[in-house]
């Protein structure tokens, strides 16, 4: 494993983090503006229908890999920039 790689992994597990709290603050907004309520549905929300609770997992689903993939690429540029490889 080259030594960037190696030493990108504590960065990366930092920004998969980072990227999941985002993810998570950016659903709470999206959610309120299409369905104009504090909380989405859970799985196990018995007064709620399949079609809202499936619906929320997709919007959840599609948020966080948007995210995600965001900020992992942003981090690999960034190191890049820094040190002239690739992190892989």
């Amino acid at each position: 494993m080259k030594p960037v790689a190696l030493a990108y992994k504590p960065v990366g597990f930092a920004l998969g983090a980072a990227s999941g709290v985002l993810a998570g603050m950016v659903f709470d907004q999206v959610w309120k503006r299409l369905g104009h309520e504090d909380d989405a549905p859970d799985a196990t929300d018995e007064h709620r229908a399949w079609g809202e609770v499936l619906a929320a997992a997709v919007v959840r689903g599609a948020i966080f890999a948007g995210v995600k993939t965001a900020v992992d690429r942003a981090g690999a540029i960034a190191t890049r920039r820094l040190t002239g490889t690739w992190p892989d």
